[in-house]
């Protein structure tokens, strides 16, 4: 039955009529924040923070893990849970990692040279430089001297599970020189970092377009072709990619001969997902063929919007440039979050472009979305002005 209700009163009846009704979800629409005006706040920033990482630990503690600790997934979300946890009075987060870690007996996870199974190296290392307590890093340290001394001289080609033994996809550039340069920065040891920027250069000459200024997502994307004839460039895969460049910076001192290397290839990757950022913020599944994925998706944007922020953090940014960029896509990630917590529009685990919806959620669209968080909030510790407009 179809009709017409004309008065408000009416309205705001059928409202309370719904919210009734078992089963129908009547939060304010995803895709529109209350008050816009409140976005760049810090008590906002802090507090939708607190309702999205409060969301996913109360998830892990209610339903369970849905991927092992130890897997990339949830690795990628514990990045964004320190970030969290290291902002004064948020303590509470630390100590969850700290106990998946004794669950863990801070090990990595099974297949030994698979950049995914020690992403959570990064997590551990940080922990490490802020309790000191060796155990948290001692069974990582064995693996990374042991990726040292690999020769590294296999064809990067995606076959014969070359993913097992190198970094032969892009998104392992969020998960393996990251960790080994925390570790780096965590024992003092600079093969660690040495070695990850030695094999960072590697998968990058085999996956950077230099024209394009974005990475394949592996061998096999290297022919082909969006529907719109464009090249195939995923969003979550340049977001891991522009997020792991900046952890690695992080970790490199001002004298490092590879510094401006990596500096410059951040600048360019920065200015060229700049350019293709969407009206509504956001950055759509497929970076060149953004009309055949319609919907924003946020583990994408909110990696972007994290290595943008990192970047006006740390001066490599102009600010006149790239602030607008991250408040626009800032106001896509908030309005992406539904009013129990939970992150929508994140893509699921693949490897290419695809759909979403407002309903779905992953680990780390959770991670991506605390890092700009965290990032945000400093931003404007240092700069309150820009809040105001």
């Amino acid at each position: 039955m179809m009709f017409l209700l004309k008065s408000k009163r009416s309205r705001s009846l059928l409202f309370v009529l719904l919210f009734l009704i078992p089963g129908v979800k009547t939060y304010a629409k995803v895709g529109q924040v209350n008050n816009p005006d409140s976005l760049l706040q810090k008590a906002y920033i802090l507090n939708i923070m607190h309702k999205v990482a409060d969301w996913q630990l109360n998830e892990w503690n209610t339903n369970g893990f849905k991927h092992p600790k130890v897997d990339w997934t949830n690795a990628a979300c514990y990045t964004g849970i320190y970030a969290l946890g290291s902002i004064k009075n948020n303590e509470k987060y630390l100590t969850a990692l700290v106990n998946i870690g004794n669950d863990l007996n801070w090990n990595t996870g099974r297949d030994r040279f698979m950049a995914d199974d020690y992403c959570i190296g990064q997590t551990y290392a940080l922990l490490y430089t802020r309790y000191k307590d060796k155990k948290m890093i001692a069974p990582f340290i064995l693996l990374a001297d042991s990726i040292v001394n690999k020769p590294h001289d296999e064809s990067l080609e995606w076959k014969n599970k070359i993913a097992s033994r190198e970094w032969a996809w892009c998104d392992a550039l969020f998960m393996g020189p990251t960790a080994l340069s925390y570790l780096s920065s965590a024992t003092g040891n600079r093969q660690y970092l040495n070695i990850a920027t030695k094999l960072w250069w590697r998968t990058t000459d085999y996956l950077y377009d230099p024209a394009e200024h974005l990475y394949f997502r592996d061998g096999s994307y290297l022919d082909k072709k969006e529907k719109n004839g464009k090249k195939v460039f995923w969003a979550r895969g340049n977001g891991w990619v522009l997020a792991g460049l900046v952890r690695v910076m992080e970790n490199m001192p001002a004298n490092d001969p590879e510094k401006a290397r990596f500096e410059k290839l951040y600048r360019d990757m920065a200015a060229k997902i700049a350019s293709l950022q969407q009206p509504d913020g956001s950055w759509h599944a497929s970076l060149l063929d953004p009309e055949s994925y319609p919907v924003k998706e946020t583990s994408g944007t909110g990696f972007y919007c994290y290595a943008l922020l990192w970047g006006l953090n740390h001066g490599m940014l102009d600010s006149k440039t790239y602030w607008p960029v991250v408040k626009k896509a800032w106001a896509a990630l908030a309005s992406s979050v539904q009013p129990d917590g939970m992150l929508g529009y994140v893509q699921r685990i693949g490897a290419s472009p695809d759909a979403v919806t407002e309903n779905s959620t992953e680990v780390y669209g959770v991670g991506a979305f605390l890092l700009t968080g965290t990032q945000l909030y400093q931003y404007l510790n240092k700069h309150p002005e820009a809040g105001k407009n």
